[in-house]
C-alpha cells in the first residue's frame, strides 16, 4: 500500500526486482518468484494488439481543477490496461516481485481509500483486502475500484482548500491535501506504466 513497500519506480526494474515473500509480494514462495523471473526471460513472442491512445486531459484551470482532473486521467488508464483482459492472465505471475493485474486492481482501490477517507477524512472504513483471493475476478475488482473512486471524489469535493491538513497519519510527518493527491497522482501514474508491461506481456495488448 502507499507509504509501504511498493514496485521500483523504474519500470525496467519490474523482471529484476526481488522481494521477501510476504503478504505484499503476495505470499509466494521464494521458488516461485525465481521461476516467474525465468519464465519473464523466456516469454514467447506475442502479436501486439494496439488500443486506441487516450490523451491527458489540457487544462488552464487552477492548481486542484489540474490535479483531480490528471488524477481522474491516470485512473481511466490504469484501468483501461485491466479491462478486457482474461481471468487467467490477470493472475498470471511473470515478474518476480509476483505482481500480476488483478493485484494491482485491488491495491489501488485500498491505497485511495487508505490516503483519502482514513488518513485525510479521519474516518475509520474497515480497509479493503489487496490481497488477491480465489474467489476474486477483473470484474468485481474493477468496480469495486471505481466505487472507491465516488467515495473519494466526494471527500474531495467537500474539501475547502488543498492547504487542509490530513487528520490521521500516525507517526509519519503531517501533510496536507496538496500533498495527498499529488502522492496519488504519482503512485496511480507508476502503477498504471506496471500494468501496461504486464498487459503488453500476458496477451500484447499495448497503448493507454
Amino acid at each position: 500500500m502507499f507509504g509501504g513497500s511498493l514496485i521500483s519506480a523504474d519500470p525496467r526494474s519490474l523482471a529484476g526486482a526481488q522481494k521477501a515473500p510476504t503478504e505484499r509480494t503476495r505470499g509466494r514462495p521464494i521458488g516461485e518468484h525465481r521461476t516467474a523471473r525465468r519464465r519473464a526471460s523466456t516469454q514467447p513472442e506475442r502479436a501486439l494488439c494496439v488500443m486506441h491512445d487516450y490523451k491527458p486531459p489540457r487544462s488552464s484551470g487552477d492548481e486542484r481543477e489540474v490535479l483531480r482532473a490528471l488524477l481522474q486521467y491516470q485512473r481511466q488508464s490504469f484501468v483501461r490496461k485491466i479491462e478486457g483482459v482474461d481471468e487467467r492472465a490477470a493472475r498470471e505471475t511473470i515478474v518476480a516481485s509476483g505482481t500480476t493485474l488483478l493485484w494491482l486492481t485491488k491495491h489501488m482501490a485500498r491505497a485511495e481509500q487508505l490516503w483519502i477517507v482514513q488518513r485525510f477524512a479521519g474516518q475509520r472504513p474497515e480497509l479493503l483486502d489487496d490481497v488477491v483471493q480465489p474467489d476474486d475476478n477483473v470484474l468485481s475488482a474493477i468496480a469495486t475500484y471505481r466505487q472507491t473512486w465516488r467515495i473519494v471524489d466526494n471527500i474531495l469535493d467537500a474539501a475547502a482548500s488543498l492547504d487542509l491538513p490530513c487528520r490521521d497519519v500516525g507517526s509519519d510527518a503531517p501533510v496536507n491535501l496538496r500533498w495527498v493527491l499529488t502522492h496519488l497522482l504519482e503512485e496511480t501514474a507508476r502503477h498504471a506504466g506496471h500494468a501496461d508491461i504486464l498487459r503488453e506481456l500476458v496477451d500484447g495488448t499495448t497503448g493507454r
